[in-house]
């Protein structure tokens, strides 16, 4: 486990000093600190406070980085020596770093990106053995080497697999890229302006991006393919043209890099089902599985069912969707299976970082927007492992009764919806003949078939809006004296109290019968 303390000794005392000791949290990522984020850092993040410049900046920031669970945060002096800052961080025991006077924020993230990534890379599913993993560090040496010019090599969603040493001769937009592991959207935006990533995904020729308005320093890029297909590149921060010979090298080694991608790819799919064959064995039953093994930070928990209407309806193509919507959203490594016909994520209850559940409903709300065929709905919550599986069929449930008859929206909770989820229990516990055994209802059906009326749907929409007639009326788009009519009518028909409680109930129950049953998806059970 790599802690700050370890972090610490390897960047040396020459560049960072702890300054307040608050325990052995483990590191697992570098982040840079945004002021104007509500959230600052994920679980496990070594917050670097490259923008802080007052101490009510770093206060907040240190007030955020508690909130989440952040590993430490790193500030130059005199805000990391400042008596506040300080007793803030020991009073919430956050771990307080100070980047000597002389370090520039560049460099310490160039280095801090390598020493956690050749920490933590080792064991997670985005990066296979340990092995091709550093080769890949060595890879973008010898390319930065071959160039004279540092080096990231990226994936084909421009996510940073490895990069070379000295970065500190870079731009923002490199620094940007190192820290969150992949280009952020305005730098994506400045290069596919310029057509780069047309030409990537179409072309094997070298890409040269003269220097840009904004600062940003020329770039050669290098297509990474393997029988055509696009598995990454090569992203070299250059002064200006580069010779021909050195171009000639540089395709040479994108050659070797293919064949380490190949098998970086194979490792991470067989990393990413080993990951979900163990999370879908927890959701269907509790067993020797244990939360470490399952990658979960401590609960409590709950289990959402991702659903998306149209689409191919394969399972695989829903699970590529959710994977590259949460971790286009931050989450790093989405906890996500399938049991039966339902994908489901596992969420930390508490808390807004990505793999939350507030994260998790503002992103459908946020996508729902552009996209409003996807949905999911969430299980009550789990304190412990063993009450995953009762939450992950309430969610598969929950998603089941969505729908025009049922309760809709983009995401549904299991205590919103608790009304329509014992009404479907109930009326699934017996078949609906025998709830349809006397009362008006048969024969307003009857009725409504032989003279075309509207006397099941007039009285359903009365009882739903509690007698309401303008409401009900609303509810069926007609005039408030065309409901007072129908139900005079249908009382003439077939008498019926409806100023009993029991008899309304009654009505409710033999209606929820009369409905189509929702598709119960296998995972239920």
């Amino acid at each position: 486990m790599l802690t700050v303390a370890g972090v610490v000794d390897a960047a040396g005392a020459a560049l960072l000093k702890i300054v307040v000791a608050a325990g052995e949290a483990e590191v697992r990522d570098v982040t840079l600190a945004e002021l104007d984020d509500a959230t600052t850092g994920q679980s496990g993040d070594l917050v670097l406070g490259a923008g802080i410049s007052t101490p009510d900046q770093a206060l907040a920031v240190l007030a955020r980085c508690d909130e989440t669970g952040a590993a430490g945060l790193v500030l130059k002096p005199p805000l990391a020596a400042h008596p506040g800052v300080t007793s803030a961080a020991a009073e919430r025991r956050l771990t307080l770093v100070e980047l000597q006077r002389h370090g520039s924020w560049a460099q310490l993230v160039w280095l801090l990106r390598g020493v956690i990534d050749r920490a933590v890379a080792p064991g997670s599913p985005e990066t296979g053995e340990p092995g091709v993993y550093d080769e890949l560090f060595a890879l973008a040496d010898a390319t930065a080497a071959v160039v004279d010019a540092p080096v990231t090599i990226e994936d084909a969603q421009s996510r940073v697999l490895a990069y070379s040493s000295r970065q500190d001769r870079t731009d923002p937009a490199r620094v940007s890229t190192i820290v969150g592991r992949r280009a952020p959207g305005n730098v994506i935006a400045h290069f596919r302006s310029r057509g780069v990533f047309r030409k990537l995904a179409t072309g094997s020729e070298l890409i040269f991006v003269p220097q840009g308005p904004d600062g940003t320093l020329p770039r050669l890029i290098v297509p990474i393919r393997a029988g055509g297909e696009l598995l990454g590149s090569i992203w070299a921060v250059v002064e200006g043209p580069v010779p021909d010979g050195r171009l000639r090298d540089l395709q040479g080694t994108a050659s070797v890099l293919a064949l380490h991608l190949l098998r970086l790819r194979v490792q991470a799919d067989v990393a990413r089902r080993v990951s979900a064959d163990r999370l879908r064995a927890v959701l269907r039953a509790p067993g020797r599985i244990g939360r470490e093994e399952l990658a979960l930070s401590e609960g409590p928990w709950r289990v959402v069912a991702l659903g998306v209407d149209g689409g191919t309806g394969e399972m695989v193509d829903n699970l590529a969707l959710w994977e590259s919507i949460t971790r286009r959203h931050g989450w790093r490594q989405p906890l996500l299976a399938d049991v039966g016909d339902v994908l489901f994520a596992v969420l930390v209850d508490e808390g807004a970082s990505p793999g939350s559940r507030r994260w998790m409903e503002k992103l459908i709300h946020d996508v729902a927007v552009h996209d409003p065929g996807l949905h999911a709905a969430s299980g009550g919550v789990a304190r412990d492992l063993t009450d995953l599986p009762r939450s992950r069929a309430e969610a598969a449930e929950l998603l089941a009764l969505r729908g025009p008859a049922g309760p809709r929206g983009p995401m549904l909770r299991f205590e919103d919806q608790w009304a329509e989820v014992v009404v479907h229990r109930l009326v699934g516990a017996m078949p609906s003949v025998d709830l349809l055994v006397g009362g008006p209802l048969p024969d307003l059906v009857a009725h409504d078939r032989e003279h075309g009326t509207d006397y099941v749907a007039t009285v359903a929409a009365w009882l739903d809006q509690q007698g309401d007639p303008k409401r009900a009326a609303r509810q069926l788009h007609v005039h408030p004296n065309t409901l007072r009519y129908r139900m005079r009518r249908l009382t003439e028909v077939v008498p019926v109290d409806l100023g009993s409680p029991r008899t309304r109930l009654a009505l409710q129950i033999q209606l929820a019968a009369l409905r189509p049953a929702p598709t119960t998806p296998r995972s239920a059970g």
